[in-house]
């Protein structure tokens, strides 16, 4: 039996219509290796993104959100076909704005996980606010959520499952996969 203090939480991650999070320390473990000249390298979780894949064939759409653009970090979200990637220098605030607008959503849909405190503007305005493992204590104090894996070690995936079963569409998704 689950406490109230778990159904509330189930709750928060049932109401969500979109993923969207941040990339370096959250879908990465933080790490760039640059090499000469403009390129670099990024270590992605293979599990980070089964779970977007899951929650995009749900009908739940993912965006990643950076202010930091890489050609690492876009040749992934094509991988995952990402439904809305974001890299720039201005506000990631009005960035997420212009993709709630797109998507006919608003701030009380979006799910967002971060780790470091250039994203509280954003956490403190979505419904559900989800810090990794190893977020710095300002985002883990305003977050709803805390994952157990650290950034880059699957703790999108674990956000995406507590979406899926929270909306009861995990065992249907489990279940398809086994068929194929």
């Amino acid at each position: 039996m689950s406490s109230p203090r778990e159904g509330a939480r189930s709750a928060q991650f049932n109401r969500v219509r979109i993923l969207l999070c941040d990339v370096d320390g959250v879908l990465t473990d933080g790490t760039v290796l640059a090499g000469g000249g403009r390129q670099e390298f990024k270590r992605f979780h293979i599990h980070d993104g089964m779970g977007l894949r899951l929650l995009r064939k749900a009908g739940v759409p993912v965006g990643w959100i950076s202010n930091r653009p890489s050609v690492s970090t876009t040749r992934r979200a094509q991988e995952l076909r990402v439904d809305y990637l974001w890299q720039g220098k201005a506000s990631k605030t009005g960035a997420i704005a212009r993709i709630l607008k797109q998507a006919n959503l608003n701030w009380a849909d979006a799910c967002f996980v971060s780790d470091d405190i250039n994203d509280l503007p954003v956490l403190l305005r979505v419904g559900l606010p989800v810090a990794v493992a190893n977020a710095v204590a300002e985002v883990r104090a305003v977050s709803h959520y805390v994952t157990r894996a650290r950034g880059g070690e699957g703790a999108v995936r674990e956000v995406a499952e507590r979406i899926l079963k929270a909306q009861r569409s995990w065992e249907g998704l489990v279940r398809e996969l086994r068929e194929e």
